[in-house]
């Protein structure tokens, strides 16, 4: 187990290491990072005084250093060296141990500070959004495989009737329609047209401010129509990965034999057919679920729902480049993470799959 935690682990860095890579060069080549700070009319004179505070000046082998050492749990500083003063070691808060001239700082990764936020942590503004990127994903994603799920085995079970040329219709349009297309379809008819009998609203976030703009209140009926269109694509493929392994599982002899002790179709299916079916649909939900924190960037913004994926749209809108390139980083440290988690979870799920 420990051999599999250290594969999996080194993989992933390496693959965090090449999305910071591919993140910070793109990014580099879109202008000038001190011009995007400013407005319009700023002088050459505060532009090249900014250039040198934030170290845009210096050879972009440079800057990549430094960018890696910011994001760096443990980065490296000269204690001598008055060079990096735009990387200061004083902006990062957590554990420092002097080697001589060199200090070494324990810390979370340093994303940065806004460039449209008067000097707002990038940290800052993923705290505050991600928790509700997080809560309509996982809301979007448990509606998948509930809904998945229970429709994915009547689908299976009554193979070929008309519930199930139903669902597979219904479930190869679920996959087929685009998430902004369904979003805009959905706000417009559950929270215009019918409104009246809804009670839901076009647009709105977990938290809305009330009429006197004194406190926020929980408004859980914005998060129905965003998790249910969000999660129509995962249910569509739920539904037809259940519903094709459970054809396949309910012809295996060990299934006639339960049938043969006299068990209910009720308990064959989710004692004994459910299960061996669940491997594809693992790895369906956790592939659905990292991309979920990642797609919903439209959902988020069709729907006015104050997210990390909204924010990347508004960043993106005012070239706020470190709060995009540090979304980017904490999505992708998700995924691995995600994948991870997932890799260990088949090894529970089916034993033999261990090769220890």
């Amino acid at each position: 187990m420990l051999a599999v935690a250290l594969e999996k682990g080194s993989s992933g860095l390496l693959t965090l290491l090449g999305v910071a890579t591919v993140v910070f060069f793109l990014f580099n080549v879109l202008g000038d990072p001190a011009q995007m700070m400013l407005d319009q009319n700023a002088s050459e004179e505060q532009r090249l005084k900014i250039q040198q505070k934030y170290g845009f000046d210096l050879p972009v082998y440079q800057q990549y250093l430094y960018f890696l050492n910011d994001i760096s749990p443990l980065s490296i500083h000269n204690s001598t060296s008055q060079s990096l003063n735009f990387y200061s070691r004083e902006k990062y808060s957590g554990y420092r141990f002097t080697l001589g001239n060199t200090i070494l700082a324990l810390k979370w990764p340093y994303l940065r500070t806004s460039y449209q936020r008067q000097g707002k942590k990038v940290s800052t503004i993923i705290q505050e959004t991600l928790p509700n990127t997080f809560i309509l994903a996982l809301s979007s994603i448990s509606l998948a495989v509930f809904l998945g799920l229970f429709l994915g085995v009547l689908a299976g079970y009554y193979k070929g009737s008309s519930l199930d040329r139903f669902l597979l219709f219904f479930s190869t349009l679920g996959m087929s329609l685009p998430s902004f297309f369904s979003a805009i379809i959905f706000s417009w008819i559950f929270g215009h047209v019918l409104a009246d009998f809804t009670g839901l609203n076009m647009t709105g976030s977990l938290y809305e401010m009330d009429d006197f703009g004194e406190a926020h209140h929980l408004q859980l009926k914005n998060l129905l129509l965003p998790a249910f269109v969000l999660g129509i694509r995962p249910i569509a493929v739920i539904v037809q990965l259940v519903r094709s392994g459970l054809i396949d599982v309910l012809q295996q002899e060990y299934i006639k034999t339960a049938y043969a002790k006299g068990l209910s179709a009720i308990q064959v299916v989710y004692r004994h057919a459910l299960k061996n079916t669940l491997n594809p649909v693992i790895t369906a939900v956790s592939g659905w679920f990292a991309s979920m924190l990642a797609g919903a960037v439209f959902v988020e913004y069709i729907f006015g729902w104050r997210g990390l994926g909204k924010e990347i749209v508004t960043a993106l809108n005012t070239l706020d480049i470190p709060v995009v390139m540090g979304a980017v980083l904490v999505i992708a440290s998700l995924f691995v993470i995600i994948n991870i988690l997932v890799d260990f979870l088949y090894i529970y799920i089916d034993p033999k799959a261990n090769p220890f």
